[in-house]
């Protein structure tokens, strides 16, 4: 009984240790990682100013295209294809449950002409027990301004929404989807799509135009990562005092051995 007790006594400082060290590589890691999300939102914070500082730009060239940064004001010409429109579910304004409707814009200037580029046309309020009505968008051709986005923004999602096989569907109603990639809606529509999203802010329509900015708020990550330093700074001061005690209990026990 008196080896078994012994054993356990020992080896139980060594599985606190483990369990210490094991604790102390999370916190960090989990710090580590907060401070990367920081610095990609200071970066996102930087881009977006530095984009709507710039002046408005009319893209009617690949090369005005590729030279307009995101989050600057652009101006297109072109006309709309409204049957090819997309929601978006589960976009929120002010609180209110809604859709962002998402149209193609067929260009018609430089050698953009035939090209699309998907549009935010704004955000549509769900009326509860109803379908959704999209106000249908203006007819022949039109110029809109926006700001220009990388893609369409994502939100959470546990299960898939799929988007059909081939747009416009049969029924000629817009599919509702979660989240839209430009890479998926591609290969289902007939016109070329341009690599860029534009949500639009002029001219005013029947559904709300203004966008939310993404979460830029570093500064809440930094508080993050330092609580988990602080975390891994606690798990290391008691590593140190339980590898002091197990040495102070370990020092009789090896002075006794090396007597006999």
């Amino acid at each position: 009984m008196s080896s078994n007790n012994s054993r356990s006594s020992s080896t139980r400082p060594l599985l606190a240790l483990l369990c210490l060290g094991l604790l102390m590589l999370l916190f960090m890691n989990l710090g580590r990682w907060q401070l990367s999300r920081a610095q990609e939102r200071q970066n996102l914070a930087q881009q977006i100013a530095q984009g709507r500082q710039q002046a408005p730009l009319h893209i009617d060239s690949k090369a005005s295209l590729d030279k307009g940064a995101l989050w600057q004001s652009v101006a297109v010409h072109g006309s709309w294809r409204s049957e090819l429109t997309v929601l978006l579910d589960n976009r929120n304004f002010k609180g209110k449950p809604g859709y962002w409707v998402a149209t193609p814009f067929v260009l018609d200037e430089g050698d953009l002409t035939g090209s699309s580029l998907l549009v935010l046309r704004g955000w549509l309020p769900r009326e509860p027990g109803q379908a959704p009505e999209v106000p249908p968008a203006p007819t022949g051709s039109q110029t809109i301004v926006g700001e220009l986005l990388e893609r369409v923004p994502r939100l959470f999602e546990l299960g898939n929404s799929p988007l059909p096989e081939q747009l416009p569907t049969s029924s000629r109603t817009p599919p509702v989807v979660q989240n839209l990639s430009l890479e998926q809606l591609r290969s289902r529509i007939d016109v070329p799509l341009l690599p860029r999203v534009l949500a639009q802010t002029a001219p005013a329509s029947s559904l709300q135009t203004q966008w939310p900015d993404p979460n830029i708020d570093f500064e809440k990550n930094r508080g993050y990562a330092l609580q988990w330093f602080g975390f891994a700074l606690i798990a290391l001061c008691a590593w140190i005092g339980v590898a002091w005690k197990w040495l102070r209990r370990s020092r009789p026990h090896f002075a006794s051995t090396r007597k006999t």
